[in-house]
């Protein structure tokens, strides 16, 4: 008789199947001809840049979609794809791209411990003509660009969501019976303690 484990195991087994073969065909495509884009312009601490200009002597460029200081879940994310960002940038040029202002993106990294190179599309055109979900201008998600001579073209693109296969915090949380309707990220897990040493004055709520 199947058990829940075999059941399990068994779905694993169909999805890591399934994502190699998934990996196998984005590396098949990863050249082709996808829509040209326009080089659209940025915001930065040093000044503005252009899209090309963020591709940092790479041919390609993995622009991160995220929402801004004000999401918790972009912010998971993003702590997460930090400790891959050496890795990564062996290979292409990595921005973390928000509507958030050069200086509020500055300071919000500093506090997170991010390394991304950073730039604002301000809400602009950016962000409403490559939107990972048509429609959706601010939507988390990632969007690879590559250079074909002169051009810049969209080779890939896919959304954030708690099932994706880009945080594994959702799927570790799962092996533990937790998800979504019962655990949310938070920008610190501080606690305050029943009794503090220094008398508890002026505590954060």
């Amino acid at each position: 008789m199947s058990t829940p484990s075999d059941s399990i195991a068994a779905l694993e087994k169909e999805i890591w199947e399934k994502t190699a073969r998934l990996n196998h065909l984005r590396r098949q495509t990863a050249d082709d001809g996808g829509p040209a884009v326009a080089d659209y312009s940025f915001a930065t601490l040093t000044g503005p840049l252009r899209l090309s200009d963020l591709f940092a002597g790479h041919d390609t460029l993995l622009a991160i979609h995220n929402m801004g200081q004000g999401c918790r879940h972009c912010t998971l994310r993003a702590d997460g794809l930090n400790g891959l960002l050496p890795h990564l940038e062996t290979a292409m040029s990595v921005v973390l791209l928000s509507k958030d202002d050069p200086h509020t993106q500055q300071r919000f990294a500093h506090e997170r411990g991010w390394r991304f190179r950073l730039a604002s599309h301000g809400g602009g055109a950016y962000i409403r003509e490559q939107a990972i979900q048509p429609g959706h201008d601010n939507y988390p998600g990632c969007v690879v660009y590559r250079r074909d001579g002169a051009a810049i073209r969209r080779r890939h693109a896919a959304a954030f969501g708690e099932n994706d296969l880009f945080c594994p915090a959702w799927h570790l949380l799962a092996m533990a019976g937790r998800g979504e309707d019962d655990w949310h990220p938070q920008f610190s897990y501080w606690r305050r303690p029943d009794a503090m040493d220094d008398g508890g004055a002026n505590l954060p709520d």
